[in-house]
């Protein structure tokens, strides 16, 4: 969902913002690479997703058919959760400066501390 609605973000068509929360293109790409970083990492995500007890193979000379993966999904899930946590924060990033582009009106206090720290 985070990287939908930077997608939106990102298209004046939905937003009615600069394309690519960006005023002057050109040389200045705003967040054209940041979404498309975005959109790989969700693509990267949906592979992690797959389930890795499907991969299991037989060991101990034909004795054991079925080999834990547990630890493979431990690392995949991990992996997971930093690309979200990555896709996250572009997201808060092109957020901040979508709110540029709404200037001198403000937001809430909380996000008004938030796009400070941006």
């Amino acid at each position: 969902m985070s990287e939908r609605r930077l997608e939106r973000l990102c298209n004046p068509t939905c937003s009615n913002l600069p394309a690519f929360l960006v005023e002057s293109p050109g040389l200045n790409s705003g967040f054209m690479i940041p979404h498309c970083t975005s959109a790989a990492l969700v693509s990267e995500n949906k592979t992690l997703c797959f389930p890795s007890s499907a991969d299991t193979q037989s060991t101990s000379a034909g004795k054991e058919d079925h080999v834990s993966m547990g630890g493979w999904s431990a690392r995949k899930a991990l992996k997971a959760v930093k690309n979200l946590e990555n896709i996250l924060a572009i997201e808060l990033l092109a957020a901040c400066q979508a709110l540029e582009f709404r200037r001198p009106h403000h937001t809430t206090e909380p996000l008004e501390a938030v796009s400070l720290i941006c």
